[in-house]
């Protein structure tokens, strides 16, 4: 950096360099020090206040960036004269040098702010170019022949719109080219029906006015056919303006000749910022004409040196970063995207969108997998015998999963700079453009294989989650009780609903009763501490509630968490309605008992006599002919919710059981785990990935479980027959009972299998 200022003559450059000199010294010399008082390490040049510490790390070279700021408002303090000299000075060598670093020979340069300014700057040039009398007649001249700006399909969103506000003109004026349907990558412009719309045009008397080409599309990087494109422009006299982020790649050695077609389009707009990591650096748009007069008139070039002054940031971050270190920081860019895409390419289950385009510094890709006797699924074109309804399922159930994926790699590995989008072919997809944030990340290779380490490693939840859907799906279909909901934009197994008794299947409004069973439920299946992620949704509280279930992490049993569910479920609405009817319940019975207490009450009165009724009478009447008292009492049965005597609680000293409370809903089956198994994962028995020496006695001892436990169940069962005395037991039954003393009473070492299935029961 030093010796291009050394050489300048201009005295107010020289001094000028000086100063700067003196200012990247005392940047260099910045060091920590410590705090007298608490301690702490500071940087010397950190800004105190609430913004101390949330700067972000931007290097030298963005420091001498925000420098020429400061210095741009310094040097517009001199006198018009000397302020006249250095602007236009700083102005033709940034001029200069992005011509030659981009290949652009003869071109004009104007910096902007806005990324889109030039592009309106040049529309304006190019409508004072084709219409003569545009400023004498203005826009009566536009109504006679009206012009017509192409864009391609895959532009930026929003830019019509941006270039007819900023120019006055009809959203008419814009004609939006169709990309390839065919042949060639389907966010390329299709350059054939481009050359139809253009004869249309004339045909109806408007003026094809300029043409906007990509060289790397905003989404995927695509780079359009711009030597085709050329060739067209010039023979129909349009306007050829190319942008887009491969344009970067000109400074490179070797440039693909798609790319280097660029060179030779009429204007262009660069983006050296995001591509150096350079901080409040204007954009530039480069262009070729050779009348000054239109140009001033366009906005193109400007008199007042505040505006030359904007290049003054770019003029200093060029200077200090050198030819050398500008090409190294856009080559190390272009080898982080080709080390993904060849590390991608190696693995299963992943596409990438530009394998085509191997110059391309824009990585696109996203997850899909092929099932056994079916078709890929995730792809983006639809099998012709499937029905829309399903290949719409099937589109939104897959960007489901890669929007998933793409928000776990930004966590994992923040200093990629990756980014989720959805593209209107291809669905859901995962973006790694370096060029636009490896300069400002510092993205490196190693964080290349780490993004490569985390796709592998999240890519056997996604197919198990895949395969487990369907069979989720049957399982609860088949459940009574369970409904399930589909839901493609969940990126989980599934999403199921419980039916209760008082639900309205034919509504989808909030159902207080429906909430309450599953907010218990979700309580009871995180409760169980399984390697499942349950919540409950939907987001939009005007609709019923659902269990949500999120990815799969390992091999599930399916039936097993659907039981869990039906039966959890089963249990707390019971439960519920039980606490529910208690008031009620108790409250008649209370009205009941009163009402029986005072009929008995006056039963005893005409039992009695009148009589014993009289204070005096009735006190010598018993006394010659006591009365038997009777102690009758009610005794309320919660469980059965009825009403009974306490006369066979007084007379047999004895409290009545009353009637015996219904079993509490159980599964139909009860899966027993082994030592350290998590709940809904599936039996390792027969499984290769058990060790010889601890598999076979772990399955011994389970079955052993399972075949006493049976045992001890049917001589239950038989026991309690009502065929059979309780004491006269059956020959098997003696055996069987026989058969458990004996085990019971044998060595130590068998008490821990009889001990073991009185536990489970």
């Amino acid at each position: 950096m030093d010796a291009p200022l050394e050489k300048i003559a201009d005295p107010t450059l020289a001094k000028m360099g000086k100063n700067l000199k003196e200012a990247m010294k005392m940047l260099e010399d910045s060091q920590r020090r410590t705090e007298e008082e608490n301690g702490k390490k500071l940087l010397s040049g950190d800004i105190p206040g609430p913004l101390q510490g949330r700067i972000q790390n931007i290097g030298e070279q963005g420091h001498i960036a925000l420098l020429g700021h400061s210095l741009g408002a310094y040097i517009s303090t001199l006198n018009k004269e000397k302020l006249r000299k250095l602007t236009t000075r700083i102005l033709s060598d940034t001029t200069l040098w992005l011509c030659r670093i981009f290949r652009y020979e003869n071109g004009c340069a104007y910096f902007h702010e806005e990324e889109r300014e030039g592009l309106a700057k040049i529309c304006r040039l190019a409508i004072h170019s084709r219409y003569e009398d545009f400023v004498v007649d203005g826009f009566n001249v536009l109504y006679n022949k009206k012009p017509v700006i192409y864009l391609s399909a895959a532009a930026r969103p929003g830019l019509g719109q941006y270039l007819c506000n900023q120019l006055g003109l009809p959203f008419p004026c814009l004609s939006r080219v169709p990309c390839n349907t065919m042949f060639g990558s389907q966010h390329q412009m299709d350059v054939a029906l481009l050359e139809k719309l253009i004869k249309d045009d004339i045909e109806r008397g408007k003026l094809p006015l300029l043409l906007v080409a990509n060289a790397g599309t905003a989404a995927v990087g695509h780079t359009d056919k711009i030597g085709r494109l050329k060739e067209l422009c010039e023979q129909y006299g349009i306007w050829l303006h190319v942008e887009g982020v491969n344009l970067a790649t000109l400074a490179l050695g070797y440039v693909s000749s798609s790319v280097l077609a660029a060179t030779k389009c009429d204007s262009m707009t660069l983006t050296p910022g995001p591509w150096l990591g350079l901080p409040a650096v204007p954009a530039v748009t480069l262009y070729k004409h050779d009348d000054p007069a239109l140009t001033l008139v366009a906005g193109l070039t400007s008199n007042k040196p505040a505006d030359k002054l904007r290049a003054l940031p770019l003029w200093l971050s060029l200077q200090y970063l050198g030819l050398d270190g500008i090409v190294e920081r856009i080559k190390h860019a272009c080898q982080l995207s080709q080390r993904l895409q060849e590390s991608l390419k190696k693995v299963n289950h992943i596409k990438i969108l530009v394998e085509d385009e191997l110059s391309s510094p824009v990585v696109v890709f996203r997850f899909f997998q092929e099932l056994p006797g079916s078709d890929p699924v995730c792809k983006a074109v639809p099998a012709p015998n499937m029905a829309p309804s399903a290949v719409g399922r099937e589109r939104h159930s897959c960007d489901a999963l890669n929007r998933w994926l793409g928000e776990q790699l930004k966590q994992l590995v923040p200093a990629s700079g990756l980014t989720v989008m959805d593209l209107e072919a291809e669905g859901v997809c995962v973006r790694f453009s370096p060029l636009m944030t490896a300069a400002v990340l510092g993205t490196q290779g190693e964080d290349v294989d780490q993004l490569v380490a985390c796709i592998q490693s999240r890519l056997p939840v996604l197919t198990c989650t895949l395969q487990l859907r369907e069979e989720f799906k049957q399982e609860v279909t088949g459940t009574a009780g369970l409904l399930h909901v589909d839901d493609p934009n969940w990126p989980g197994i599934g999403v199921v609903r419980y039916e209760h008794a008082n639900d309205d299947k034919n509504s989808l409004k909030l159902d207080p009763e429906g909430e309450k069973i599953h907010t218990g439920l979700l309580k009871k299946l995180n409760e169980l501490e399984s390697d499942l992620t349950f919540k409950m949704g939907p987001e939009y509280k005007s609709m019923k509630s659902c269990i949500y279930i999120g990815m799969a992490r390992d091999d599930i049993d399916v039936s097993e968490l659907v039981e869990t569910i039906a039966v959890t479920a089963r249990e707390i609405e019971e439960n519920s309605r039980l606490l529910e009817n208690m008031t009620e319940v108790v409250r008649k019975g209370i009205q009941e008992a009163q009402v029986q207490l005072q009929k008995a009450n006056e039963e005893r009165l005409l039992e009695e006599g009148v009589l014993r009724q009289i204070p005096v009478v009735g006190s010598v009447l018993n006394w010659f002919s006591p009365v038997q008292p009777s102690q009758k009492g009610r005794t309320f049965n919660l469980t059965a919710g009825s009403l009974e005597s306490t006369e066979h609680t007084y007379v047999y000293k004895v409290q009545d059981t009353g009637v015996t409370p219904p079993q509490t809903p159980s599964g139909t089956r009860t899966k027993q785990r082994l030592p350290g198994q998590k709940p809904f994962k599936r039996s390792l028995r027969g499984s290769d990935a058990l060790s010889e020496t601890s598999s076979v006695s772990h399955i011994e001892d389970l079955e052993k479980m399972e075949h006493l436990s049976g045992g001890l169940e049917q001589e239950a069962l038989e026991a309690n027959s009502p065929e059979q005395h309780p004491g006269a037991p059956t020959p098997h039954e003696a055996d069987q009972t026989g058969a458990f003393q004996n085990r019971a009473q044998g060595p130590e070492d068998d008490c821990p299998q009889v001990e073991e299935p009185e536990r489970l029961r």
